[in-house]
């Protein structure tokens, strides 16, 4: 039985709503957790899947974990099964998650072992592991991947600092390699490394627990080892892909939200891409105020040509905000070439756009051109399947925008990275039923 959202949309929203804690911070923070015996209290958490699955798996294999409120969790973990590695539970709970290749770094760092069930996960092209693995081995760890029970085995009980130059700046890539360096013995040096706000609050509460880590932001990181980390406190940073789609789903249904305490200055381009939609929106202390607008349109570049927007490694656009762009400039005015260069299938969602009435050229597997309806035309809902996270939130911002009855089905793939997105969303006034 699965669930689904029915949607009538078409309506315009108006209210208050804020963004909950990082998600892709969330889950390097917490497995963070596993380098020091003593306590270490995280808050603002979000209550979705993906991160109440990696601390249910965390503590099978020994963390206590105490949640103290709402949002906020304590993690000690002081005795670790190490037999819990190697049993089924650990390969059908560690295969289902894709966060869980990021408990191996500090694993490694800390006790010189792990095995990892091969990684599963969401439906947007292949996701490579091999620069977890590739950094790993320059630290000094050997590993072997058996075949027939289709764990990855890794023995790192002698990790020395080394150079890495990263093949490419993977945010998850970076962190895991970053946690286990900073137990190695010597120096670290990670150019090309991820440079993503989550990665600068993970580096900065490795360096609270004791850590010597400097160029934080850069992407050039060095990590002088140390020998053990002490507990700490941390606050998640809150998460920027939902800003980005909240700020997009008022531009689209025409509505007036207030988007709260978004720490702006961690948000990059994020802003300014959306304005150059032709989105209104102004800063009132650290609030996101988006106006009710009849139109927006899109900017050409200065000699006229016409707008392309890409994903590119931070600070450039996050590839998780492209298909949120897509569908908001379904209703812009004038036309934009969306690039999504990173990932070789998050476009093939455009199907479902078109039978909502969207004029999109779908160019390749990459990139979409976008000519805008202008609000002239409202597109119509439909039934849906979500294929992963993020064209799942833009489907559901179609849908809030559309006329008529909209259905979504696979919606686990939307919960995964959204908590409570249809309680928020009815408290704004959208007309959305789980069925």
């Amino acid at each position: 039985m699965t669930n689904a959202f029915v949607i009538n949309g078409g309506k315009p929203l108006k209210g208050e709503i804020t963004p909950q804690g990082a998600k892709n911070e969330a889950l390097q923070v917490i497995s963070a957790v596993l380098l020091t015996e003593e306590k270490v209290t995280i808050s603002n958490i979000p209550d979705i899947k993906d991160v109440n699955k990696l601390i249910e798996l965390l503590g099978d294999m020994g963390v206590i974990t105490e949640k103290t409120d709402e949002s906020t969790y304590t993690f000690i973990a002081k005795d670790i099964d190490q037999d819990f590695f190697q049993s089924e539970a650990f390969k059908t709970k560690g295969g289902g998650l894709r966060g869980s290749i990021m408990i191996v770094g500090p694993l490694l760092a800390r006790f010189g072992k792990a095995s990892i069930p091969k990684p599963g996960g969401d439906k947007i092209g292949r996701r490579r592991l091999d620069t977890h693995f590739l950094g790993f081995e320059k630290l000094g760890a050997r590993f072997d991947y058996n075949p027939e029970d289709g764990f990855f085995n890794v023995d790192a009980s002698n990790l020395q600092g080394t150079y890495i130059l990263l093949d490419e700046a993977s945010v998850t890539g970076t962190a895991n390699i970053v946690m286990t360096a900073v137990l190695a013995k010597g120096t670290t040096t990670i150019y090309n490394a991820a440079c993503e706000p989550y990665l600068q609050q993970l580096c900065k509460m490795l360096n609270r627990m004791g850590a010597k880590i400097s160029g934080i932001g850069s992407n050039l990181l060095t990590i002088e080892g140390v020998t053990k980390l002490g507990g700490t406190d941390h606050r998640l940073l809150p998460d920027m892909i939902e800003i980005g789609s909240f700020i997009g789903l008022a531009a689209m249904t025409g509505s007036e939200i207030t988007i709260k305490d978004v720490h702006y200055k961690e948000l990059g381009m994020i802003p300014d891409v959306f304005k150059r939609l032709g989105i209104k929106l102004e800063l009132r202390g650290d609030d996101i105020y988006i106006p009710a607008q009849d139109h927006y349109e899109i900017e050409t570049f200065i000699d006229g040509s016409i707008m392309t927007i890409a994903d590119a490694p931070w600070p450039g656009f996050t590839p998780d905000l492209l298909s949120i762009v897509l569908v908001v400039a379904i209703q812009a005015k004038g036309s934009v070439l969306i690039h999504q260069k990173m990932f070789e299938s998050r476009l093939f969602f455009v199907d479902k756009l078109l039978d909502m009435g969207a004029q999109i050229i779908l160019c390749d597997p990459h990139r979409a051109t976008v000519i805008g309806l202008d609000k002239q035309v409202q597109l119509r809902g439909i039934s849906m399947t979500s294929p992963d996270i993020r064209a799942g939130v833009s489907l559901l911002i179609a849908a809030l925008s559309a006329q008529g009855k909209s259905t979504i089905y696979n919606i686990e793939q939307i919960e995964r990275g959204y908590q409570h997105i249809d309680t928020r969303l009815k408290a704004l006034g959208a007309d959305i039923t789980r069925i």
